[in-house]
C-alpha cells in the first residue's frame, strides 16, 4: 500500500507550513483577547452607585455609641526621583501646601539627601494625594511620585489601646480585637465572594461594649493613682453586671495606637486579661458567699479573732495566719466589714475542701471567662489534692489563689445579679456591610450559682463596709448607697519565692447602687510605692471619684438626681435651685436647666461652662458674695 504524500515529497512541507500558520494564528486570537480583557477590566469605569456593593477594606472598630476606634484609610506616600527633578527651591515651593510642610523643611530634605531616589513624606491623607496627582498630571511635580498604601488610624490614640489592638508593619493583627476578630474584620477576598477576588467585601465592622466617655474618665483617674502611688501598673474596669457590657477597661501604662513603633512589651499588655495575681481580701465576698450558700455557716455563726489563726492539722502541722489586729467576736457581716483574715479562715474550716473548690470554681475562677479578649489567662487554682494545711483559710481571705480581673468582674456579676452569673463580654456585636442583622456576642449564656438570700445578704455586708464603721468608707459617696470590698495582697517575690514584704497589690471592688446595681467598679493598684499600700487608703478614693462622675453620666438614680417614671404625660415642677445671697452656696449636682434663671439676675455676673451637672464652682461655698464677684459654674 502506497502512502498518499511519501516522506520527503513537496507536500509534506505545504501541510507542515499550513499548520503552523494556523498555531500562530491561534495563539495571536488568544492574545489579543486576553490582552483586551485586562485593559477592559483596568480601565473600564466603576459600577454605578447601588448597581453593586463597591470593593471595601477591612471593617471598623466603634465603641457601643457609635465613636470611630479604628478606621482604614486611603493615604499614599510621596516620592522624588531626584534625576528627574528641575529645581530642588521650586519643587519645595509646589510642594510645601500640598505636604502640609515648610518650604524650607522640604528643600532640606531633598538636598541633604545622596540618594537619588527619597521617600519625602509617608501616609499622606487621599484628599492630599489626590491633590498631588493633579499636580503631576499638569506637569508641576517633576520627579515626583506617589506610593498608593492603605492604612490603619487610631483616632482616641491611647485610649483602650490594649483592647482594641493595632496591625503591625505588614498589616497583620498585632493583639486586642484586631487580633481576636480578625477573621470578622478582613475582608473576603475569597472566590466564593460575589464580588470576585478582584472586588472583596468589605470586613464587618466591630462595635465594643466600651464607653469612650466611661474609658476616659477610668483611665484620667486611673493616670492620676499611677502617678501619685508611684505604681507599677493599674487596671480600673467598669461594667454593668446585669448584661456583662465592659463599660471601661483602663490598663497603665499604655501605649499610642498610632506609634506602635515606640511602645513596649510591658505597654502593650492588656492586664485585665491576661496578668494573673492574688486578689486578696476582696476575695472574702467570694469565700464568704461559698459558704453561706452550702449552709457550713449560718449569719449568725461566730468566731474569735485574737489577732490570728492558729489550727494544728491531723498530720501534725502546725498553721498560724496572722490579722492585722484582733477583731473579737465576728460573723460573716463582721469579717467583710473589719476585713478579718483569721474570722475568714476559722469560717472556711466549717466546709469541706473540695465541695469550696467546687463552689468557686462555679463563680468562674480556674476558667477563662470568654469576654472576647485574646491571651486570656485561667488563673491558678490548684485542686484540693494539692492543697497543704494552710491553703483553704488562706484562699478564703484571697491568697494562694491566683485570678484575672474579668474573673473578679464575672464572679461579682452572681452577687449584683441576685444570683446570676453572667459573662463579661467586650464586643457587643459585629455589623455585616451587606445590610444584615448585626450580630450580637455572647459568650455564654447567663445561670444561677447563688440564691436570692446569700447574694442580697453579701451585698448588704458590702454596704456596711463602705460606712463609716468599715474599711471601705473612703469610697462612700454620700447619697447613694454603695457596696464595697476593699483588698490588700503581698505579692510573691520571684528570687525567694516567699511573700514579699514591699510589694502589694491594693484594690477595691465597689457595687452601685448597693439594693440592685446597675454599675460594678473595680480598681487595681500594682506594686504602689510610698507609706500608703493598703486598699483602703489609697484604691478606695478613686472609686468614689470615679463614681461621682459616672453616677450622673449614666444617669443613675441618687438623692440629688432624682428620676422620675410615668406611663404617661407628666408634668415636672422646677427644682428648687441654691438661693445665691449675702453668701456663696454649694452648688454641686445642679443641673444645668435648674441655673438658667441665674442668668437673668442683674445683680450677679455668672458664667456656666459646659453641659450636666455642676462638679466645680467659684468662688467656694460659704465665701461672702460682693458687687464685683464672678461666679464660675463648670458642668460635666
Amino acid at each position: 500500500m502506497h502512502e498518499k504524500y511519501p516522506e520527503g515529497s513537496g507536500n509534506t512541507r505545504i501541510v507542515g507550513k499550513q499548520r503552523f500558520v494556523i498555531f500562530v494564528v491561534c495563539f495571536a486570537l488568544i492574545t489579543i483577547a486576553v490582552i483586551s480583557r485586562y485593559g477592559y477590566l483596568m480601565l473600564r469605569e466603576p459600577p454605578e452607585s447601588g448597581a453593586v456593593e463597591r470593593p471595601g477594606g477591612r471593617g471598623s472598630i466603634l465603641d457601643r455609641n457609635g465613636r470611630i476606634l479604628a478606621l482604614e484609610v486611603r493615604t499614599g506616600n510621596i516620592t522624588l526621583w531626584r534625576p528627574d527633578m528641575k529645581s530642588a527651591e521650586d519643587l519645595s515651593r509646589e510642594l510645601a501646601p500640598l505636604l502640609e510642610q515648610s518650604q524650607n523643611e522640604i528643600y532640606s530634605r531633598i538636598t541633604n539627601t545622596r540618594s537619588d531616589s527619597i521617600r519625602l513624606k509617608q501616609q499622606v491623607r487621599e484628599s492630599s494625594v489626590d491633590d498631588i496627582a493633579a499636580a503631576i498630571k499638569e506637569g508641576r511635580l517633576p520627579g515626583v511620585g506617589i506610593e498608593h498604601v492603605v492604612g490603619r488610624i487610631y483616632p482616641e490614640k491611647t485610649l483602650a489601646s490594649q483592647l482594641i489592638g493595632f496591625l503591625n508593619a505588614d498589616y497583620k493583627a498585632g493583639g486586642g480585637v484586631e487580633y481576636a476578630f480578625d477573621e470578622a474584620l478582613s475582608p473576603d477576598t475569597s472566590p466564593r465572594s460575589p464580588f470576585g477576588p478582584q472586588y472583596p467585601r468589605s470586613g464587618d465592622q466591630v462595635v465594643l461594649t466600651i464607653d469612650v466617655h466611661v474609658q476616659s474618665i477610668l483611665e484620667t483617674i486611673a493616670q492620676q493613682v499611677l502617678t501619685e502611688n508611684r505604681a507599677e501598673a493599674v487596671m480600673f474596669m467598669a461594667m454593668d453586671p446585669r448584661t456583662g457590657d465592659i463599660l471601661g477597661a483602663a490598663s497603665l501604662p499604655n501605649f499610642d495606637l498610632n506609634n506602635v513603633g515606640n511602645s513596649t512589651e510591658t505597654s502593650r499588655m492588656d492586664r485585665p486579661t491576661v496578668w494573673a495575681y492574688e486578689p486578696g481580701s476582696v476575695f472574702k465576698i467570694f469565700s464568704l458567699a461559698a459558704l453561706l450558700e452550702t449552709k457550713a455557716i449560718a449569719p449568725n455563726t461566730y468566731f474569735t479573732c485574737n489577732g490570728y489563726y492558729e489550727r494544728i492539722t491531723a498530720q501534725g502541722e502546725r498553721v498560724i495566719i496572722r490579722c492585722l489586729s484582733p477583731h473579737g467576736r465576728v460573723s460573716a457581716r463582721e469579717i467583710l466589714l473589719y476585713s478579718c483574715n483569721s474570722g475568714a479562715a476559722y469560717a472556711a474550716d466549717q466546709l469541706a475542701s473540695q465541695t469550696f473548690y467546687d463552689q468557686l470554681q462555679n463563680l468562674g475562677f480556674g476558667k477563662r471567662t470568654g469576654a472576647g479578649n485574646t491571651g486570656e489567662t485561667v488563673g491558678i487554682f490548684r485542686s484540693p489534692e494539692q492543697w497543704s494545711g494552710r491553703s483553704k483559710p488562706t484562699i478564703a481571705f484571697g491568697q494562694e489563689i491566683s485570678v484575672s480581673a474579668l474573673q473578679m468582674l464575672k464572679a461579682a456579676t452572681a452577687i449584683a445579679n441576685d444570683g446570676i452569673l453572667v459573662s463579661p463580654r467586650i464586643v457587643l456585636h459585629t455589623i455585616s456591610p451587606r445590610e444584615q442583622p448585626p450580630v450580637p456576642f455572647i459568650p455564654e449564656p447567663p445561670r444561677r450559682v447563688l440564691s436570692v438570700e446569700t447574694s442580697r445578704r453579701i451585698r448588704n455586708y458590702m454596704a456596711e463596709t463602705a460606712s463609716d464603721l468599715g474599711t471601705g468608707f473612703r469610697a462612700n459617696v454620700g447619697d447613694l448607697p454603695l457596696g464595697v470590698k476593699t483588698g490588700t495582697a503581698q505579692m510573691r517575690d520571684p528570687r525567694t519565692g516567699a511573700y514579699s514584704s514591699k510589694d502589694y497589690v491594693a484594690s477595691t471592688l465597689a457595687m452601685l447602687p448597693a439594693e440592685n446595681p446597675s454599675l460594678v467598679l473595680y480598681l487595681v493598684i500594682v506594686k504602689p510605692y510610698g507609706d500608703e499600700t493598703f486598699g483602703g487608703r489609697i484604691a478606695a478614693p478613686p472609686i468614689r471619684e470615679a463614681a461621682e462622675a459616672l453616677i450622673n453620666y449614666l444617669g443613675i438614680p441618687r438623692g440629688r438626681n432624682p428620676q422620675i417614671t410615668h406611663s404617661g404625660t407628666i408634668f415636672i415642677p422646677p427644682l428648687p435651685i441654691p438661693e445665691v445671697g449675702e453668701f456663696m452656696p454649694d452648688f454641686s449636682g445642679t443641673a444645668k436647666r435648674q441655673l438658667t434663671s441665674l442668668l437673668l439676675r442683674d445683680d450677679l455676673m455668672v458664667q456656666i461652662r459646659g453641659d450636666g451637672w455642676v462638679v466645680r464652682q467659684s468662688p467656694a461655698p460659704g465665701t461672702r458674695i460682693t458687687s464685683d464677684t464672678v461666679i464660675i459654674l463648670e458642668l460635666e
